[in-house]
């Protein structure tokens, strides 16, 4: 380190302090030259994640773009924001596992992952979120995905059996 005070290159250091949560390390130095003392910073230098879009096109991943599409999946049902948080940290910490080797990951997967985190907290919006993602271009794509429901699929024998 450069003392910002002479310019030498020559210090120690007499501190050393961890922030709470471990991502960035503080350390008071002093120069042996001219016994000026200031603050250095470390911190882990990330390599973003990239998501391969479905046309090929490279973008950062962005937490706050699937907040955005989880959020208007969401819109006027009866999910606490905590449980909506949770789904969206999961998200984020298993697209960071899969992406981890080559920082890439495919946009399908994200959409994946977010279908799978929206079944068990909400099947309408898994429904809407589907809807979008696999982009639905008429009723009867909707009807599939909510026969598809294993909730509806009991249903529905239920009521055959019913009727016989």
């Amino acid at each position: 380190m450069k003392c910002p005070l002479c310019g030498q290159s020559d210090d120690k250091v007499v501190e050393s302090r961890q922030n709470q949560s471990g991502t960035t390390i503080r350390r008071r130095r002093e120069c042996l030259d001219c016994g000026y003392r200031f603050t250095s910073y470390e911190h882990i230098e990330e390599v973003p994640i990239m998501v391969i879009k479905r046309s090929g096109r490279r973008e950062t991943f962005d937490v706050k773009k699937i907040e955005y599409g989880v959020m208007r999946a969401l819109e006027k049902r009866p999910v606490p924001h905590t449980d909506v948080e949770a789904v969206l940290h999961s998200i984020e910490d298993e697209a960071a596992m899969m992406s981890r080797s080559t920082h890439e990951i495919r946009s399908e997967t994200i959409g994946d992952l977010v279908l799978e985190k929206l079944f068990p907290l909400d099947k309408v919006a898994y429904v809407r979120f589907a809807s979008v993602y696999r982009q639905f271009e008429d009723v009867k794509e909707f009807i599939r995905v909510i026969d598809d429901l294993p909730e509806h699929r009991g249903n529905a024998q239920n009521l055959k059996s019913d009727k016989e």
